[in-house]
């Protein structure tokens, strides 16, 4: 009988959809990286970073300029924030 290694690797895909419509990640980004991201200049937020909040699968859902706005945007889109950094 084959035994399984505890840490089993999982495929990209499992791993993207990992906490889907669960999850979703906060993260601070620079403004040039929100303006990239957007199309168009972005000002930082009163930290001097803005606050991304991206899907399990890596999708930007939304760009704030506080850590709190951007938690505030996970629970209303009836996502778990977690932190990055």
């Amino acid at each position: 009988m084959e035994q399984k290694h505890p840490l089993q690797i999982i495929s990209l895909e499992q791993l993207q959809a990992f906490g889907a419509g669960f999850l979703g990640y906060v993260k601070p980004i620079a403004a040039e990286d929100a303006s990239r991201m957007l199309g168009q200049p972005v000002s930082p937020g009163p930290e001097g970073v803005l606050f991304a909040l991206f899907g399990a699968n890596g999708e930007p859902i939304s760009i704030s300029q506080s850590r709190e706005a951007a938690i505030g945007n996970a629970e209303e889109h009836e996502l778990v924030p977690i932190s990055l950094h």
